[in-house]
């Protein structure tokens, strides 16, 4: 693709800055990739590895979802799979680590993480050493206390300049902080998700997750 991947975009220099409007177009374009892979297939299709870098950019800025090498295949007639742990530090729901059946809200999770850094510009885990102390920084946890505060301006890429549109904003980061919900069954579908991010259907607002709620 000519504009490379997404990450370029959002973490590196080298990159377009994206504005409001790419940023948004780019979001829906994802969910509905990932709804098509879910729910029209003939056999249910998991990603597995949702991440910036898989995430490709045509000369128009639509999105292009790649890299399915560590998909996983779930029939028609049955809701969960078994399969090896796979994935991307920073991007894995959590009931990877149980070693449980996975379902495709891995997926929504993953794409959850990916939502929280377009919007800010900026990875969600960042780590330095400071005064001899190592210390990390976990965007989510900003973005939903933000959320929570009413202050989802406080969220948006700097780079931006203030332009974008504030209930899309935080329409999106309802979104994300939905998709990221420890407990899978509090998670939206893709399907649900297009729906929301296109303003189509009403979104609470989502609880803090409790793992979050333990780090905060």
């Amino acid at each position: 693709m000519i504009n490379g991947s997404l990450d370029a975009h959002l973490f590196h220099s080298n990159g377009a800055v994206l504005d409001w409007s790419t940023r948004h177009q780019i979001a829906i374009g994802v969910a509905r990739g990932l709804s098509y892979l879910h729910e029209s297939c003939h056999e249910c299709i998991i990603h597995c590895d949702i991440k910036p870098e898989n995430i490709l950019v045509e000369a128009s800025f639509a999105p292009k979802i790649a890299d399915c090498g560590m998909a996983a295949f779930v029939r028609r007639d049955f809701s969960r799979v078994l399969t090896t742990f796979r994935g991307t530090k920073g991007y894995l729901a959590p009931e990877w680590l149980s070693g449980v059946a996975i379902t495709p809200k891995v997926d929504v999770y993953s794409f959850g993480m990916v939502l929280l850094e377009i919007i800010s510009g900026r990875r969600n885990l960042s780590d330095a050493y400071t005064s001899n102390h190592y210390h990390f920084d976990y965007f989510p946890v900003q973005a939903i206390s933000k959320l929570h505060e009413g202050s989802v301006q406080n969220l948006l890429d700097p780079e931006l300049h203030g332009d974008f549109n504030l209930e899309e904003a935080e329409r999106v980061c309802k979104v994300a902080c939905w998709c990221i919900q420890e407990n899978e069954i509090d998670r939206p579908t893709m399907a649900e998700v297009v729906r929301f991010l296109e303003g189509l259907q009403e979104i609470d607002m989502p609880p803090m997750p409790r793992l979050l709620a333990a780090i905060t």
